[in-house]
């Protein structure tokens, strides 16, 4: 599996050639709810008094991330902002604070992050948050995976019942959760708890 981060990390991170010319900076990741996957970002100039460029970067065009910086073939890759922003509304700041609610109605706390796999779609595998009582009776920060079929919108992330038993303090602990919750997801049959029945505790 590739490995995991956190959309946070990406921002200001310095968008680099593969000819070593720093061309701009990360400024915002674009979300794309429907596909579930990160499909861009807008870019600033760098320094201090950059401002946001026309150009952005689609997440087709990356060529790498890395710790320091996003990699890109060269400068040709990058496409007027509309066409990556396009007229979505789900941008990455409006799933930020968001409450995650189970398929069944649980409110298992909010959204403070967004995990992606590392690679040529920008997947979002899962979602760090803010644990409340349903989910932790410590309220600690957790990693809780998406799934593949439930909502993501500005009002709410919906999570299958079952991804509360596959929930992560840290993010390395959280790819073989994610690697697990995959793997069930062959052989679960349809969850007929009660809202809240057999959360972690």
């Amino acid at each position: 599996m590739n490995r995991l981060m956190l959309a946070s990390e990406l921002g200001k991170r310095v968008v680099v050639t593969l000819g070593g010319e720093a061309v701009a900076q990360i400024k915002d990741t674009v979300f794309d709810a429907g596909a579930g996957r990160i499909t861009g970002f807008t870019l600033s100039g760098r320094g201090l008094l950059a401002g946001p460029l026309k150009k952005s970067l689609p997440f087709s065009a990356v060529h790498a991330v890395g710790p320091a910086a996003v990699m890109i073939p060269s400068e040709t890759v990058l496409e007027d902002r509309d066409a990556v922003v396009g007229s979505r509304d789900a941008g990455h700041g409006q799933v930020i604070g968001v409450p995650v609610l189970t398929g069944e109605g649980t409110e298992v706390g909010t959204v403070r992050d967004m995990v992606i796999e590392a690679g040529a779609d920008g997947r979002v595998v899962g979602f760090e948050i803010a644990a409340n009582e349903n989910l932790d009776p410590h309220k600690r920060r957790v990693f809780i995976p998406r799934g593949q079929t439930l909502a993501v919108s500005g009002q709410a992330v919906v999570v299958p019942v079952r991804a509360s038993h596959f929930v992560a303090d840290d993010l390395p602990s959280f790819d073989a959760q994610v690697e697990a919750f995959r793997a069930d997801a062959g052989r679960a049959v349809p969850d007929t708890r009660t809202a809240g029945e057999g959360d972690l505790a």
